[in-house]
Formats: C-alpha cells, structure tokens, sequence
C-alpha cells in the first residue's frame, strides 16, 4: 500500500466506491469527464464535469479520506453544480462554493458518520444546522450572516478559511472559469449523460442490494424546478466571455509549463423578458416570478433587462440595468389586457433592431401561436403543466 502512487490511490478509492452497494449509485459517474493527479493544486478541484486532484494532496490523506474526496467531486457532477448554480458564483463564488460543499458532506458523513470506510478530509465543512437545506437556502443564509459581519465569506472561489457557523478549513477548489467555458450545448448534452449514468447506477446499486439515496432519487425525478432552470438558460446566454486575460492563469493547467488564459467577462448581454399581459398571469405568480428574476439580474447582472408586457401586441417597454434591478418590483407597471399572441414580441424585437442574448417568455401556454424565426434562445416559462411550446426550451413554473 505504501508504494502505491496517488494517482493508483485514487484509482482504487474509485473501483471500491463502485463496488459498494451503498456508493454504487454514482458508478457511471466516478469516471465521468477527465479525471487527473497533477502538481500544483492545493487540494481538488472540479469544473463540474472534469476532476483535478494535487498528488501532494493525496499522499497526506488516509484511503477513507480518498474514497470521501473522491465521492465528494462527484457529488458535484450528479448535482450539476457548476451549471445550475453559476449565477450565485457570478454574485460571491467563495460562499457558492461553501454552500454547495455544506449541503455534499452532509451526505457523505451520513452515509458512514463513524467514518470507518468514507470520512471527509480533516477539517471539511460540516455543520448540522444545515441539514434538509438546500444550496441556495445554504447560500442565503450565509450570505445574511456575512452581511451581518458574522462568519466569513467572500473573496475568490477555493480561497481563504470557510467558518460561517461550522467546522472546519477545507473547501476544494470549484473551477468557475473552466466552468463557464463549456457552452451551453454542451451542458445540454452532460446533464443528459449525468442523468443516465446515475439511472444506470441506480439499476447497479439495486443488483447489490444497495439502497439508493434519496437525494439521488430527487435528482432522477421528472419535476425539474424551474428557477434552477432559469438561472442556467440565463446564466449560460447572457454572461459573456469576450477576452482572455493572464492575471488569472487557468486553473487546469496549474503546475504545468505552459500558462493559459482564462477569459474574463467584459460584457455581458441583454436579456429580453416577456410577461403575457393578456390577464392570466397575475398575484402570486407574478409576483414570484419577478421577484426571481430580480435576484438573478442582481446576481448575473446582464447589460439590461428588457422587460415587456405583452397581448397581440409589445404593450408596454421597460429597460433595467445595473443601477434599477434593485427597484425593478416596485417601479414595473404592467400594461395589456386583451388576446394572447407572443409572435409579437419577436417581430418588436427585430422591428427595434434589440440585439438580445436570450428571451424569456412567462405564459400559461393558451396562445394564438408560437411564432417562429426567434432572434435569440428562447426559454418559455409556462404556468399550464400540459402545454409545452414547440419553439425554443420550456419549463412549468408553479402558478
């Protein structure tokens, strides 16, 4: 044991991992993507869909602290992490990465809380306060208590010492830039692989008489909520990545001879959303969508939002930017009233020369068409659960 290398450490932390009836689930996924020991990286590290592990790292740990590093960056690939979470990194990535860490070790700790076989490496964050919380509930509350000088947050993402309430130091490293340079096909086409390798593990897990985790069944369940929805589709259209920059080498590449850029975003686009103002969205649904929205603008904060409400015709036009997201519920004066065709806003859109990164459409789904030749990637938030257009990505919120 002691002549084995990191890289053959890792190697059999991840062959016992999947022949474990309790760990077994996530068999598809250990492998997933590129996995690599190299020089240079503090800790782990992860893109969401690749793996990066410092061989100094590994060589400190014990074979159960591998085994739990090891299904700890996978848990952040079955998670989608770093796709549906990007909008909380773009606002404060050290508390992202702390949010979604809380919400993971919790899982591993339970799985063996004497740590016998799996145990987190010393110093993981861990806190009970945080149990049935989910990332973003984590995310907010940290954020609250830093805001309230409590705990410590902020900074660049897998630097500095995590203690907001819980224990401990470590946090792996969570590679947002490596992130935001898969595009959003490619995401597309991950999250299809992740979702089948962990029903494929599900089936391997039940073959071993191993339980399969709840949140792993959550996971796999046809309800899809969709502000995690909106803030991928936003996140991966309107945030730019103009140009390349050295004051920030590449992660991937650390310890290497060969430095590369990162690109930083310069810009980043216009967001196009279009409220039916023909009378059936209203109250609470209203309400709670825009108030969604106005988070995520905080958070991404595109060029501007264009805002328009909507019948058979643009009723009413209304721009946000950086310095009125904050009074966007409180300032917005939905107009309209009569008939239902969202062509409108395409033909508005392209009338007016607005160059938009994304559409976001809010309907019940009862319209006169769905038009066609839209200008931009177009997401449809539809409130009736039997209609999904045909034209661009839908999603049913809750009405």
């Amino acid at each position: 044991m002691n002549n084995l290398t990191a890289e053959q450490r890792l190697i059999r932390a991840t062959v016992w991992l999947m022949n474990q009836p309790k760990y077994a689930a996530f068999a598809g996924l250990y492998t997933m993507g590129s996995v690599e020991v190299k020089d240079g990286i503090p800790t782990a590290c992860t893109n969401g869909r690749d793996e990066f592990y410092g061989r100094a790292f590994l060589n400190t740990l014990a074979e159960p602290e591998i085994r739990g590093t090891k299904l700890h960056e996978t848990w952040h690939k079955a998670g989608r992490h770093m796709i549906i979470y990007k909008h909380l990194a773009k606002e404060d990535p050290k508390l992202a990465n702390m949010a979604m860490d809380y919400v993971i070790n919790l899982f591993i700790h339970d799985s063996d809380p004497e740590g016998k076989d799996v145990r987190l490496p010393k110093g993981a964050l861990l806190d009970q306060r945080f149990r049935n919380m989910d990332i973003v509930q984590v995310y907010n509350l940290l954020k609250k208590e830093k805001q309230n000088g409590q705990g410590n947050g902020g900074g660049k993402a897998g630097e500095g010492t995590a203690d907001a309430g819980g224990e401990g130091e470590f946090v792996d490293e969570h590679d947002w830039d490596s992130a935001d340079s898969i595009s959003a096909d490619e995401a597309e086409v991950f999250s299809k692989q992740v979702d089948e390798a962990l029903r494929q593990g599900q089936l391997i897990a039940g073959k071993l008489g191993g339980d399969v985790p709840r949140a792993i069944e959550d996971m796999l369940k046809p309800y899809i909520d969709w502000r995690e929805v909106l803030s991928e589709f936003v996140s991966a259209h309107a945030a730019g990545q103009d140009l390349p920059s050295y004051k920030k080498p590449n992660r991937r590449l650390m310890g290497s001879s060969v430095i590369m850029p990162t690109h930083i975003s310069e810009s980043v686009g216009k967001v196009v959303l279009g409220i039916d103002a023909s009378g059936s969205i209203f109250g609470d649904t209203l309400n709670g969508f825009m108030a969604y929205v106005k988070m995520l603008c905080e958070s991404v904060m595109p060029e501007s939002v264009e805002l328009l409400y909507w019948d058979t015709e643009v009723c009413q036009h209304e721009t946000y930017d950086a310095n009125s997201y904050a009074g966007l519920l409180t300032s917005t004066k939905p107009k309209g009233g009569g008939g239902t065709r969202p062509a409108c806003v395409a033909e508005y859109l392209r009338k007016r020369s607005i160059d938009a990164s994304c559409i976001v459409m809010l309907t019940d789904g009862y319209v006169d068409g769905w038009g066609k030749d839209w200008p931009a990637p177009t997401l449809w938030c539809i409130t009736e659960k039997r209609i999904t257009s045909p034209i661009g990505k839908s999603v049913h919120i809750d009405a």
